[in-house]
């Protein structure tokens, strides 16, 4: 395997500060006020634009063999096709040039027993000059199923351009911004242009499959002198979302925690009639019901005392940025299909959706396992069911204490029925939220990429969603993460044609180039600020470390009582 060589670098977007403070509101700027580009001087835009608009059917013709590949991480039969799109990624990396590295992630068991092998993940290095800033890229390979008779108007493997869109499984979701890099990679040499930063890229194929093994091989990497040494990783970056509308561009500076509970309701040791036991037994479903329905009311209020105690309060100043976010609610009922069916949202304003999509917990009912859910008509008592259910955190909310309110609830509301039947409640898996202040000096940098391509200063937007690698990248490389999106509302991530913009896709390119310059022409010495919000972070990487940290043999696991993590 190709070599890497590790900087011996010190942190340069400012010192490790330990800190308590508390999560400050999002950033607001003053009307007029702009975040003008840091960088001084000819960075050769121009050219490299023209560069990227000129090659603009080569970029579609690479991304249309790329999205050829169905790499469907979450079939085990198309999993070939997964290890396929990993070396058609590989293969493009090594033609850059980069010191090249496929780490493999062990295997798969599954649920028949049967094993298979994870595809691994690709290790990519740029530069390593000790006097650069090193950015590392995260992005993943592998796609959502999709088939023609799932509604799609074109076959989903077969990148289709209309309207100046590119239809694709994957085009949006990874495949398009993960080639963009690449390219940016490429037009630097062809321009005979040398990177004003190191870049290091980790790319991975089960991110649609819970990125199994992943979080396993940073924490190996991130030993002294490997991949993500912290000391050799300045900036951590993402492009794996989408802006909040069509027209405005954005980043992403918060994501919400989820945690995803398990209650299992047991009456007896096997399915019955309801005829023949119907009436004489104490029913499971029965009691998990009403369970489920003591979590939360029709209005999407969650029901558990004390949930929400912990959520910071709203500011004025925070009431103000949203005024910033390019969002529709008109068009987000489209986006949900609630417009042909009720044409109504939960709340009437767009600040207050926002606000419950990003800043507030919400609590989300799943499914019930063990429960008959075919066509047609069954007369079966299960005798066990499991409701599925999950909390979406925000900051200031710690899963444990979630975790423990959560219980008591439930266990006083079981009580009250006065069921013999066996209740328990479990948390099948967990992640803290995330929040970085805009004055990071990261966010800083694509802010300031983001206005020199777009013209216009970006909204600071949340997620409703999460994305726990993050966290994992943040923890390893003791770094900050920034999401930058390039792709736009309607791209259908997950959804019936998916597509991106070529518009978006050329731009993602001019971006990330752009993003580079202002990474290299950060301050060395951080101002109030920026030390402050890098003080957030670095407080904030701790408490999650500490949650995350429990099991002193598996450190990713939630709420371990081995006896090593005992004593």
């Amino acid at each position: 395997s190709s070599h890497f060589g590790s900087s011996s670098q010190a942190h340069r977007h400012g010192p490790a500060l330990q800190s308590n403070m508390e999560v400050p509101p999002p950033l607001v700027l003053a009307q007029g006020q702009k975040r003008h580009t840091q960088c001084v001087g000819d960075f050769g835009d121009a050219a490299f634009f023209e560069h990227v608009d000129r090659h603009r059917d080569v970029y579609v013709n690479r991304l249309a063999e790329f999205c050829a590949i169905p790499g469907v991480s979450a079939e085990p039969q198309r999993r070939p096709e997964v290890r396929k799109a990993v070396e058609w990624a590989k293969g493009w990396l090594e033609k850059l040039g980069g010191a090249i590295r496929l780490e493999e992630l062990g295997d798969e068991v599954l649920p028949d027993g049967s094993k298979i092998p994870l595809p691994p993940a690709v290790l990519a290095q740029f530069g390593d000059d000790p006097k650069k800033q090193t950015l590392l890229v995260y992005g993943h390979l592998d796609v959502q199923p999709a088939k023609k008779s799932d509604g799609w108007s074109t076959d989903p493997f077969v990148l289709t351009e209309k309207d100046g869109s590119l239809y694709a499984r994957g085009a949006t979701d990874d495949k398009g911004p993960v080639t963009a890099w690449m390219w940016v990679l490429e037009a630097h040499q062809q321009l005979g242009r040398e990177l004003p930063v190191n870049i290091r890229c980790l790319f991975e194929g089960m991110e649609e499959a819970g990125s199994k093994g992943l979080p396993e091989l940073c924490k190996r990497l991130g030993k002294p002198g490997d991949f993500l040494d912290p000391k050799a990783i300045d900036f951590i970056c993402i492009s794996d979302n989408y802006w909040t509308g069509k027209e405005k561009p954005c980043l992403t500076h918060g994501l919400r925690g989820n945690i995803y509970f398990h209650l299992e309701i047991q009456c007896s040791t096997k399915d019955m009639h309801s005829g023949v036991m119907g009436g004489s037994v104490n029913e499971g479903m029965t009691d998990l019901v009403h369970l489920m329905a003591k979590l939360v009311d029709s209005q999407g209020k969650i029901l558990v005392p004390g949930i929400t105690d912990d959520v910071a309060p709203v500011t004025d100043r925070e009431m103000e940025s949203y005024k910033q976010v390019d969002f529709d609610p008109e068009v987000f009922k489209k986006d949900a299909g609630v417009d042909t069916v009720h044409n109504t949202l939960l709340h009437p304003t767009k600040e207050a959706v926002l606000m419950h999509r990003w800043r507030y917990p919400t609590l989300s009912l799943h499914g019930i396992e063990g429960a008959f859910d075919s066509v047609g008509s069954k007369t079966v008592i299960p005798s066990k069911v499991v409701g599925k259910f999950s909390i979406r955190t925000v900051p200031n909310m710690h899963p444990t204490k979630v975790e423990e309110l959560v219980k008591k609830h439930v266990d006083a509301e079981f009580t009250k029925l006065g069921s013999p039947n066996k209740m328990k409640l479990t948390v099948d898996k967990a992640s803290m939220s995330w929040y970085r202040e805009p004055d990071d000096p990261n966010f800083r940098a694509a802010a300031a990429a983001t206005f020199r391509v777009h013209g216009v200063e970006p909204s600071f937007t949340r997620e409703g969603g999460s994305i726990p690698i993050t966290e994992v990248l943040e923890e390893v490389c003791d770094a900050v993460c920034v999401h930058i999106p390039i792709g736009a509302s309607d791209d259908g991530a997950h959804s019936q044609n998916e597509k991106i913009d070529c518009l978006h896709y050329l731009n993602g390119i001019k971006l990330m180039k752009c993003y580079l310059d202002e990474l290299a022409a950060l301050p060395a010495e951080p101002d109030a600020a920026a030390r402050a919000a890098i003080a957030a972070a670095d407080a904030s990487r701790l408490a999650s470390n500490k949650w995350r940290r429990k099991c002193k043999v598996q450190l990713m696991r939630f709420g371990c009582e081995c006896l090593e993590c005992q004593t």
